[in-house]
């Protein structure tokens, strides 16, 4: 049994943005839902999404319970040992209140993968393989998020550098999640389901090497 935790936001935890009523998808429609499902019954995959989590910041309003550095030690050791981390954050660094560039957010995630890559929680205490995932796109009206998509869009080649860097491997989220609910925020269900079968082939290369 293989075990996969996704360490990731609201696209992770698996928001449905077609109203405001801040309920999640079901199981089975969440790109991890859907990951599990493609992989089959040797892999176990963790979910830990969490809405507003950002890579190194703490939250102007709830504070650093949205911050990714804070919790992510923790939450490997607790799910050690670890075949495979799946990391996905940057979109709510890119909120116009942090005022961040492409390459601020990219520094975020430089300061995780650099815990993961010291964490020793894989089997028998080795470093785990990790797939750094660049953000979905981003297309809200609102002012929260103004510059976001252009921020997002950045981003992508400071998270290729940063797989470079930590021998890890990258996959561009916008790829294939291209398709966002009403708010321009989160995935639609069909995008969940594109990227579920993304990671999963994904996944399924790491291991044969």
């Amino acid at each position: 049994m293989r075990t996969i935790l996704c360490f990731g936001d609201s696209n992770t935890w698996g928001y449905d943005g077609k109203d405001n009523t801040g309920l999640r998808y079901p199981r089975n429609v969440r790109w991890t839902g859907v990951l599990k499902e493609h992989l089959g019954k040797n892999y176990e995959v963790i979910e830990e999404g969490l809405n507003g989590r950002t890579t190194v910041l703490n939250h102007p309003i709830t504070g650093k319970i949205k911050n990714g550095k804070k919790y992510l030690p923790a939450c490997l050791a607790s799910h050690t040992p670890i075949d495979l981390v799946i990391i996905m954050l940057g979109s709510n660094d890119a909120k116009a209140c942090f005022a961040l560039t492409a390459e601020d957010i990219a520094m975020g995630m430089d300061v995780l993968l650099n815990i993961i890559k010291n964490s020793a929680c894989g089997p028998n205490h080795t470093v785990p393989h990790i797939l750094l995932m660049s953000p979905p796109p981003m297309k809200s009206k609102n002012e929260r998020y103004k510059g976001g998509e252009a921020r997002l869009k950045a981003l992508d080649p400071y998270y290729y550098q940063l797989s470079q860097k930590y021998g890890c491997s990258f996959l561009e989220a916008r790829k294939f999640a291209t398709t966002l609910g009403l708010d321009g925020l989160h995935l639609d269900a069909k995008a969940h389901k594109k990227l579920g079968v993304a990671v999963s082939a994904m996944v399924t290369r790491i291991f044969k090497e």
